[in-house]
């Protein structure tokens, strides 16, 4: 049998009873997990970067790629309903494609989850970075080795980084339903600076501020520096600020109901960022032109200190700090949940899908994760970092809207506790709007996302192709 017709069977997707995971987790845990991962950096500075590009065209740059996100966030709700296991876009394309695809989207996973802690953990450390030198840590251990600092020498490690990507690992360890319960907290948190910040900058909106309209055009174009600009341009790297809800998915094993609350999960936490984005975006312009914040690393707070508020601006950015743990916790836990998946099936060493008993969580892979985003956080930059976590993502997106239009075919009649709506519509949307969005991504970018899949595809043909359980039961050896 060839290794293409090895899939998964949707009713035993879940896997066995010995190494299932502990259902902890309601509808509104998903939704404050959706929230903490999607509102996070990508609020807090990417609406600078994509107003440089994009000018206050990023209003539209932000509608297109949540667009895109709703699309696929639809399509994830009725795959995550239909087959209730962990592993999110990886699993439904092992049900629907089979094993070497499911093998690709789950390399893009934890491309994409390890990046996005490693680079939140990299931008905490530059808001927090204060208080470690009021703590008496010495430059060379505030920073990682490609930044040069004041004397000339470079720094040693970012440590910062790794300390915040070891906490929320530990924290993650000590059981989910615990690591969930806080991050509900730090999620109100985040939000209520965000409202404040609203409200500050209401008073001194000027509608004037909107024209020009889309300065740099709409199309993503490269400039005279080769940088690519435009609505599109802006659309691509604030794609990052949305995604994020694919977490919840990650939850389903672990989810008490999940018939019902996966879909409210899902669904309720796009609906919300989106609108918070969306505000958020037009009271920035609002209040200050798109080319004077968007030079800022830190465009919310910059945008409150001009307007004569030093002291709210001081309370925003310690929000972000406390806050952004949130995103570093949310997707740790999905990439902890798919490492655990992919070892369950056989594709990475099975010893890493043991379960612990008192906890009810992948202990051991838990760690790893924490400890593979410490040393990406402490030895590299937030640009080397963050460059393919788009990319990977995308990639992860048109698997779920193939698996869709997959399944709606070959099993037209299989209950569907969410189903969704123009499916005909909403799955090829989602699959050409991130075709485009990654046509839209620097060169190099796509280059790196090619090399790190020839890697994956040698990892697979060395180990997972003869390894996995289908492979196994294939050849008659379980």
């Amino acid at each position: 049998m060839s290794i293409w017709n090895r899939r998964k069977a949707i009713d035993t997707a879940a896997g066995d009873h010995a190494h299932a995971l502990k259902k902890t987790l309601s509808w509104y845990h998903l939704i404050a997990l959706g929230v903490g991962a999607i509102v996070g950096t990508g609020i807090y500075t990417l609406t600078g970067v994509g107003a440089g590009l994009a000018g206050p065209g990023v209003m539209l740059s932000f509608l297109i790629a949540g667009a895109v996100c709703a699309c696929a966030a639809l399509c994830y709700a009725e795959l995550s309903t239909m087959i209730p296991a962990s592993g999110s876009a990886y699993t439904y394309s092992y049900v629907a494609m089979g094993e070497p695809v499911a093998w690709f989207v789950g390399w893009s996973l934890i491309l994409e989850y390890t990046l996005v802690c490693a680079a939140v953990a990299v931008g905490w450390s530059a808001h927090a970075t204060g208080l470690f030198r009021m703590a008496g840590f010495p430059e060379f251990l505030l920073a990682g080795p490609h930044v040069v600092l004041d004397d000339g020498t470079r720094g040693l490690i970012n440590l910062p980084a790794v300390i915040i990507s070891f906490a929320v690992a530990g924290l993650l360890a000590l059981g989910t339903k615990e690591s969930a319960t806080v991050n509900i907290v730090l999620v109100v948190v985040k939000i209520a600076a965000l409202a404040l910040f609203v409200v500050l900058c209401l008073p001194a909106f000027d509608a004037g501020h909107f024209t020009p309209f889309m300065p740099q055009g709409f199309a993503a174009t490269a400039g005279a520096d080769g940088v690519k600009v435009g609505v599109m341009a802006a659309a691509s790297l604030i794609f990052f600020a949305f995604y994020g809800f694919d977490a919840v998915s990650t939850a389903a094993e672990e989810t008490k109901n999940p018939k019902r609350d996966l879909t409210i999960g899902i669904v309720g936490s796009m609906l919300v960022c989106t609108l918070i984005y969306m505000l958020v975006a037009a009271v920035a312009i609002g209040a200050s032109r798109a080319e004077v914040f968007s030079k800022s690393e830190a465009p919310l707070v910059f945008i409150l200190e001009t307007l004569n508020h030093p002291k709210m601006a001081q309370l925003v950015a310690l929000a972000a700090v406390v806050a952004l743990p949130t995103v570093i916790l949310a997707f740790m836990y999905g990439q902890s949940r798919i490492f655990f998946v992919m070892a369950r099936d056989g594709l990475l060493p099975p010893g890493l899908a043991r379960v612990n008993p008192k906890t009810g969580t992948p202990v051991l892979m838990t760690l790893l994760t924490g400890a593979l985003a410490a040393v990406l956080s402490g030895l590299l930059s937030l640009k080397d970092i963050a460059e393919l976590a788009n990319a990977g993502t995308l990639a992860a997106f048109i698997a779920v809207g193939l698996s869709v239009i997959i399944l709606r075919r070959r099993e037209p009649n299989r209950p569907r506790v969410f189903a969704t709506p123009l499916w005909q519509v909403v799955a090829p949307g989602a699959i050409l709007g991130c075709l485009y969005l990654f046509s839209s991504l620097p060169a190099k970018t796509q280059l790196y996302f090619l090399y790190a899949h020839l890697i994956g595809a040698a990892v697979y043909l060395l180990y997972g192709v003869r390894r996995s359980v289908l492979a196994r039961a294939q050849a008659g050896r379980v």
